[in-house]
């Protein structure tokens, strides 16, 4: 019956490194989307000049 105990602690504390894990990835996801939001609304500014370049350009026909 010790043994039982023992086993069943074991596997406790194995979930609660587990579950630690799945903390730690889960907000290290969140600071990635942050950080994507972040790039993408620097970027849109200049992915329009861009755009506005690129078909300014095909209008001409250069």
């Amino acid at each position: 019956m010790p043994w039982m105990m023992l086993y069943v602690a074991l596997a406790f504390a194995g979930m609660v490194v587990l579950a630690g894990c799945a903390i730690k990835v889960s907000l290290a996801v969140r600071g990635l989307g942050r950080e994507l939001r972040r790039t993408r609304e620097r970027l849109e500014p200049e992915h329009a000049k861009l755009v506005r370049e690129m078909r300014r350009l095909e209008g001409s026909g250069e």
